[in-house]
Formats: structure tokens, C-alpha cells, sequence
């Protein structure tokens, strides 16, 4: 069994076994593993974002709640290859890129068979040339978007004239393999659109922003006509009918 598979592998046993906790001696034994493998294992999966919990003394051990565990997802190998196609295109100047990373792990995981073959041979195929980004830059834009906060930050515009002002985030366009942060512009009292690889600086404040309307502030804009992707359909909420 390769790590992957014995990962998800560890996380069903738990699952299986919650609430009543499991000893690392009785995962070790069960996978047929060292102990210090599953310590390492387990460790593994508190960073990518699995809730497991140790629980000290007698009678403790491992445990996870069984609800915050990703089922067993069957892909077509199709389907394999297009959710490994667009992983490879969260780069590091991505929103939320390492969140990413860590879904793409979990995702990895649920896979089996076919699909678990397709998905790895075409990203052993695959490569990407690095992009300059800011982390810190990239964090500040997640948290103002995530939290609602009014963004203070620093560009450089297509011209390189630089500038300083606090934006209230509207939302997020992509286009051309660029990420653009759309938001209402206190100094120009205007909706404005900010190449994220031109912020050079960027700081959340404590400031709720004020609501905007994403394609309101796209109006008169190159992106007037953007839309939603068609492949996040069903994560946006349905409008309700008149």
C-alpha cells in the first residue's frame, strides 16, 4: 500500500472506529506499519487539515468525528484528468493556493483504481514554468475577501505609476491566466480591478467593508461581459424565483 492509499486508509479506520479512540500499537499493527510510521502519518494528516485528535492517558488515543472525514468519491478517469488539470494551474500566485494544495491531497486520497492510475499519470506529465509572487500579498487578499475587511494596499499600474489606497473587495476575476481583485476604490470612489501580481503590498485592516455587487463594479469595464465559470455551477446559490 503506498502512502497515499494508506492515509486515507488511516483516516477510515478512525472514522470506523469513532468516537472510541484508537492507540497508535493498534493502527501499527492493522496496517502492519512501525509506530513511528503512523506517528508520522498522523502528523501528516494534522497539517494537511484533518481533524484527528490525540486523547493522553488511559484509555486514549487517536480519534476523529466521523462527519469531518471525506467519503470514498468514485471519479470516471475523465473526471480524474480534469480536476488533475486544474489543480496544476493553482500556482503559487493563486488565490488560495495553498489551501489548494492541501484539498488536491485530500482528493488524491478518496481515489482508487482507474481514476487513482489516470490522475497520476497525467500529473507526472504536466509542468509548469514558476511565477513571481508575493505570499504575504496573496494571504492579505484571501483575508480580506474570506473576512469581509477593507484591504489596504500598494500598486504599481500597467504604466508603473505606483500608488496607496484602501479597497473595499468585491470579489475575484480571472482572465488570460491572470488574477484580478475587483473592489470598490475609496480614493477614486469608483469599482477598480487590481492584477494581483501588481499588488506589492497589501494589509487587511479591522474594517468591515461596505456590501458591493460584483457585476455592478464590472459595469463599463473590459470585463463587463464576464460570467460565472460554468464548472462552479453547483456551488452558487440558485436565485430565488420571483
Amino acid at each position: 500500500m503506498n502512502r497515499t492509499a494508506r492515509l486515507y486508509a488511516l483516516v477510515e479506520e478512525l472514522r470506523a472506529a469513532a468516537p472510541r479512540p484508537l492507540t497508535v500499537a493498534a493502527l501499527a499493527a492493522r496496517f502492519e506499519i512501525s509506530t513511528r510510521t503512523v506517528q508520522r502519518d498522523l502528523q501528516a494528516l494534522i497539517q494537511t487539515g484533518v481533524p484527528v485528535r490525540t486523547t493522553p492517558g488511559r484509555g486514549g488515543g487517536w480519534s476523529i468525528a466521523p462527519e469531518m472525514t471525506l467519503p470514498p468519491i468514485h471519479f470516471t478517469t475523465d473526471e480524474a484528468s480534469a480536476l488533475t488539470a486544474a489543480l496544476a494551474t493553482a500556482d503559487a500566485s493563486t488565490p488560495y493556493a495553498s489551501a489548494a494544495r492541501t484539498a488536491a491531497q485530500k482528493i488524491a486520497a478518496s481515489m482508487t483504481g482507474p481514476a487513482s492510475t489516470a490522475a497520476r499519470t497525467l500529473a507526472a506529465r504536466i509542468v509548469t514554468l514558476p511565477t513571481r509572487s508575493d505570499s504575504e500579498v496573496r494571504t492579505a487578499v484571501e483575508q480580506a475577501l474570506t473576512n469581509n475587511l477593507a484591504l489596504r494596499l500598494s500598486y504599481t499600474d500597467a504604466a508603473g505609476h505606483e500608488s496607496n489606497r484602501i479597497v473595499e473587495p468585491a470579489g475575484l476575476l480571472t482572465a488570460e491566466g491572470r488574477w484580478y481583485l475587483i473592489a470598490w476604490c475609496r480614493t477614486r470612489r469608483a469599482g477598480r480591478g487590481f492584477r494581483l501580481d501588481r499588488i506589492t503590498a497589501a494589509t487587511p485592516t479591522d474594517e468591515q467593508a461596505q456590501p458591493h455587487n460584483l457585476a455592478d463594479l464590472l459595469l463599463g469595464s473590459t470585463a463587463a461581459t464576464a460570467v460565472r465559470p460554468t464548472a462552479l455551477a453547483s456551488l452558487t446559490p440558485s436565485r430565488p424565483r420571483p
